[in-house]
């Protein structure tokens, strides 16, 4: 599937509302419906509340079909996955019908790419243990870092450019 990522503007931030609701893990066990009103408790309202107001606010979309599909954002307020006030902790959020084709992926790794050269040092999550997106989480280099109720707190190391290109040059001396 053909997809384009790009910054949120502004006057989207609405969206944010029902990106929030669809970012709600419901396991497949789980079989009422979710109310749209949870998105309102505070645990998760302050996730999007008042969302580019602070200097750490980002959020990428993900357009297909002529229409924002997905969302990805970070803040480094206090939310579950938040480890100190100078990492950016992640949200993301695909319609149901957009998951599985890799578009979160590509979300995920735009933000990274984004944040890292930023020079932020580290970002995080939480995610549900049942969650099937904590294998993704893994594969992009996020490692749990404290679990409890079912719930994973996940921190990814962001390595800057020159940080990066240091690390290859040391990895290349040491496969000669």
């Amino acid at each position: 599937m053909e997809y384009l990522i790009r910054p949120m503007k502004p006057d989207e931030y609405g969206l944010l509302e029902d990106f929030l609701y669809h970012a709600i893990f419901i396991p497949d066990w789980y079989k009422d419906p979710v109310p749209r009103s949870v998105i309102y408790e505070p645990e998760l309202w302050c996730t999007i509340e008042n969302f580019g107001q602070d200097k750490d606010d980002f959020c990428l979309v993900a357009e297909a079909d002529e229409k924002i599909v997905g969302a990805v954002w970070v803040r480094t307020s206090k939310q579950y996955g938040h480890i100190d006030d100078k990492t950016p902790c992640f949200s993301i959020s695909l319609y149901p019908e957009y998951r599985n084709q890799g578009i979160g992926t590509g979300l995920m790794k735009k933000m990274i790419k984004f944040l890292t050269d930023k020079g932020y040092k580290r970002a995080s999550l939480s995610v549900q243990k049942e969650n099937y997106a904590m294998g993704l989480y893994s594969k992009l280099g996020f490692e749990t870092v404290k679990e409890n109720n079912g719930e994973c707190v996940m921190v990814k190391k962001l390595n800057s450019p020159e940080e990066y290109h240091e690390y290859q040059r040391a990895k290349n001396q040491i496969m000669v």
